[in-house]
């Protein structure tokens, strides 16, 4: 009678297997919650870093761009320099992807020893990328003003970035803003824009666009002759 009263209690203190499969439908939902919350943070974390990468390249970018166009030569006539800006307008699908050539005395990609010296014309030109639709190369050449004509030798480029989206440069002539520059058409003294605006925009690698603008003032603009 003992060991009947026991085997009766023993089989009360144990789980059906509705409760059991319940517990494991419920543990199953907690899992599946936590793997979207990882999933979430993992992906916020992802698109942080990659809005930072894009950041500094563009920043990088904009900042080799500014210096090279505040150093544009324009000097007096007793010592003349050749002035060269010339800025075109190119549109695909509806973006900018303008090309930029300027004379400088501060090439940001001149070694640091040879300091300032003879003006190198430096042009900033875009290509379609042949491995992502949307997305241009952006190149940059270099090249001595003294020994050119101002036109970069085809294989004289070298590739700033690969996720290009938007490339414009806007020119202040002191009145009005323009949409290009060309300053062999332009008298002596007045052949440099006082401004020029830069618009840039990057892809990031999950595709989000980062839009960085700034305007550069041209010393060498306000040149008294």
């Amino acid at each position: 009678m003992l060991r009947s009263r026991f085997i009766v209690a023993t089989v009360r203190g144990g789980f059906t297997l509705i409760e059991v499969m319940l517990a494991v439908t419920i543990l199953g939902l907690v899992l599946v919650i936590l793997a979207g919350s990882f999933h979430t943070v993992a992906t916020g974390k992802v698109e942080g870093e990659s809005h930072l990468v894009t950041s500094q390249e563009s920043r990088t970018i904009l900042a080799g761009m500014s210096n090279e166009i505040r150093g544009t030569v324009q000097t007096a006539m007793t010592n003349p320099s050749r002035v060269w800006v010339v800025g075109t307008v190119h549109m695909e699908n509806r973006d900018a992807l303008d090309t930029l050539s300027i004379s400088t005395l501060d090439p940001g990609h001149r070694r640091a020893l040879e300091g300032f010296g003879a003006e190198d014309t430096v042009s900033y030109t875009t290509s379609p990328n042949p491995d992502h639709r949307g997305w241009y190369i952006l190149q940059r050449s270099q090249m001595s003003s003294l020994l050119s004509d101002g036109v970069p030798a085809p294989d004289s480029a070298i590739e700033l970035a690969d996720n290009l989206v938007s490339l414009h440069f806007r020119y202040f002539d002191g009145n009005n803003w323009q949409e290009s520059w060309d300053s062999s058409s332009l008298p002596p003294g007045r052949q440099l824009p006082q401004a020029i605006a830069i618009d840039l925009v990057l892809a990031g690698p999950l595709g989000t666009p980062l839009n960085l603008s700034t305007v550069v003032i041209l010393p060498m603009a306000f040149a008294q002759w």
